[in-house]
C-alpha cells in the first residue's frame, strides 16, 4: 500500500488508536477489540520492546488492519518497522535523518510538528501529512487553525494527537486541516495489560459515534 492509499484510508477511518503494548500475547485480543469497535487500525508505538513483534504478528494474523509504527526516533527503528511490515510510521518531531530513512525504505511517514518552522522543515523534506503534537497542551484546535492557515493551499493536512478525546474529537474532525486524529485513550496501557477488551471496544464505539457526528 503506497502513501496515498495509506493516508486515504486514515482519512476514511478518522481515528487512529495509539497503542503502547508490553506483551505480544495481548496483540490479537487487542486487535479484535479495536475491529469490533469499528476501528481496524493501530499505531503501535516503539515505547516498548514488544513493538516490532506486535506489528509483525498483526500484519500476519489480521491482514485487513492498517498497522503502523509510532514514536519512531531513529533510522534503525525505521528499518525495524519496515521489516516488521508496518504500513506507516510517525514520530513526535521532525528529524530529517529519520524522515529520509523512511523515504528511502518506502515507508509512509508523518513527523510531529508544533510550529510553523517545524512545518516548513517537513515541507522541505517533501511531506504533506504531519502529526500535530502535543495538540491540546499547545492550544488545541485554535492553535492548529492558526499555524495551518499559511500552508493549507499546499495540501498540508494534520493528524492531531495529545489530549484528543471523545469529547473533542468531533470538533477536530470538522476542521478542513485535519485528516484524522490519534488517540491513546482508546486502548490505554493499563486496559491492555488488564485484558479489559470490552472497555477498549466500547471506547472505540463511542469515539466512532462522536466522529460520525463531525
Amino acid at each position: 500500500m503506497d502513501a496515498v492509499a495509506v493516508f486515504e484510508r486514515m482519512k476514511t477511518l478518522k481515528i487512529i488508536p495509539v497503542v503502547a503494548i508490553d506483551a505480544v500475547k495481548d496483540a490479537l485480543p487487542l486487535a479484535d477489540a479495536l475491529i469490533a469497535g469499528g476501528l481496524p487500525v493501530a499505531e503501535i508505538t516503539y515505547r516498548t520492546a514488544a513493538a516490532a513483534d506486535v506489528i509483525r504478528l498483526l500484519r500476519r494474523e489480521r491482514p485487513d488492519m492498517l498497522v503502523g509504527a509510532g514514536t519512531v526516533l531513529t533510522a534503525e527503528q525505521v528499518a525495524s518497522a519496515k521489516g516488521s511490515g508496518a504500513q506507516f510510521a510517525v514520530s513526535p518531531g521532525v528529524n530529517p535523518a529519520v524522515v529520509q530513512a523512511a523515504q528511502a525504505a518506502g515507508l509512509p511517514f508523518g513527523p510531529g510538528v508544533m510550529t510553523p518552522s517545524d512545518i516548513e522543515v517537513a515541507l522541505g523534506l517533501g511531506l504533506r501529512v504531519m502529526k500535530f503534537f502535543p495538540a491540546e497542551p499547545m492550544g488545541g484546535l485554535k492553535t492548529l487553525k492558526s499555524i495551518a492557515a499559511p500552508y493549507m493551499h499546499l495540501g498540508v493536512r494534520f493528524i492531531p494527537l495529545g489530549g484528543v478525546s471523545v469529547d473533542n474529537v468531533a470538533a477536530y474532525l470538522k476542521d478542513p486541516a485535519v485528516m484524522a486524529v490519534g488517540g491513546t485513550w482508546l486502548a490505554k496501557k493499563e486496559d491492555i495489560a488488564g485484558g479489559r477488551w470490552d472497555v477498549i471496544r466500547e471506547n472505540c464505539v463511542k469515539a466512532m459515534a462522536a466522529a460520525n457526528h463531525s
